[in-house]
C-alpha cells in the first residue's frame, strides 16, 4: 500500500514538474482544482449509489488524486505537505474517539460527538455556534446543519407543528410577493421544507436526491411508453402516462 501511494505522489510531483511537467497540472491552481474535487466526491457517491463496486474503486481514487493534488500544490508553496494532511486527519481521528484511544470509557452518540467538534471549534477561536459549517456545502445540507446548530442552543420547535405551519405560511408568503421579493421568499420556503424533513428524523439532501431519482426513472418510463412521442402529447395525455407509470411501480 506504501509503495502505491508513494508512486502516487511521485507521478504528482513529475506533473508539477516546473521543467518537464504537464502544461495543464501546472497550470492549475486551488480554485481552479476545486470543482474537480466537488465533482469526484459526487461520483464516490454515484458508485455507492449503484452498488458498482468496480466503479467505486475507481472513483476513490479519482477523489485521493485531487487531495494529493492540492497537498502538491501546498508543499509548493511552503504550506504543508501530503503527511502533515494524513497527520492532521489522524490526530482529529484519535480526539474524536477518547473512548477507543484514550482512557475514557462509554460509547459514542450524536450528542457526544457534536460536544467533541464543538470543543475543537471553541479552541480555534470560533465566536458563533454557526462556525465551521462550509458555506460551499449544497444549500440543502449547510440548511439542515444550521438549523441543528440552532436547535442545540435551544432555538428550535417543540413539536412537528411549528414548522409545519411555517412552512404552509412561507407558501402563503411567496404567493403574495411581488416580483423583488419572490427570489427571498423561495428560499425562506426552501429553508422551511428542510425544517419540516428535520422534524420528522429526515436527511432533508439525501430525501430530494431520492426524489430527484424517482422523478427521472418515472420520465425515463413515459418516454419509453411513448415511443418517442412524449413532447407531441398534450398535457392530459402525458398526465395520464404519468399516472400508468406510478401504479405500475405501486
Amino acid at each position: 500500500m506504501t509503495a502505491q501511494l508513494d508512486r502516487l505522489l511521485a507521478i504528482m510531483a513529475r506533473l508539477r514538474d516546473p521543467e518537464r511537467g504537464c502544461e495543464w497540472d501546472l497550470a492549475q491552481d486551488f480554485a481552479s482544482i476545486a470543482p474537480y474535487t466537488i465533482e469526484e466526491a459526487y461520483e464516490v457517491v454515484d458508485a455507492i449509489e449503484r452498488s458498482d463496486m468496480d466503479d467505486l474503486r475507481g472513483e476513490l481514487g479519482d477523489l485521493l488524486l485531487q487531495v494529493v493534488f492540492h497537498a502538491r500544490m501546498a508543499e509548493e508553496a511552503g504550506l504543508f505537505a501530503f503527511e502533515d494532511v494524513a497527520r492532521s486527519i489522524a490526530d482529529k481521528m484519535e480526539s474524536r474517539h477518547p473512548h477507543i484511544f484514550s482512557a475514557e470509557t462509554g460509547s459514542m452518540d450524536a450528542a457526544r460527538w457534536e460536544d467533541i467538534k464543538a470543543a475543537e471549534r471553541a479552541e480555534t477561536g470560533a465566536r458563533s455556534a454557526l462556525d465551521g459549517i462550509a458555506r460551499a456545502l449544497p444549500a440543502l445540507m449547510r440548511a439542515e446543519k444550521l438549523q441543528k446548530r440552532a436547535a442545540r442552543d435551544g432555538f428550535d420547535w417543540p413539536d412537528r407543528e411549528g414548522p409545519a405551519a411555517k412552512l404552509v405560511e412561507e407558501l402563503q408568503e411567496l404567493s403574495q410577493a411581488d416580483e423583488a421579493h419572490r427570489f427571498e421568499e423561495a428560499g425562506d420556503l426552501l429553508f422551511a421544507a428542510v425544517n419540516v424533513a428535520r422534524a420528522y428524523g429526515i436527511d432533508a439532501e439525501n430525501a430530494l436526491r431520492a426524489a430527484n431519482a424517482k422523478f427521472e426513472r418515472r420520465y425515463r418510463a413515459m418516454e419509453a411508453a411513448a415511443d418517442g412521442a412524449f413532447a407531441a402529447l398534450d398535457l392530459d395525455a402525458q398526465e395520464t402516462l404519468w399516472q400508468k407509470v406510478k401504479q405500475a411501480e405501486d
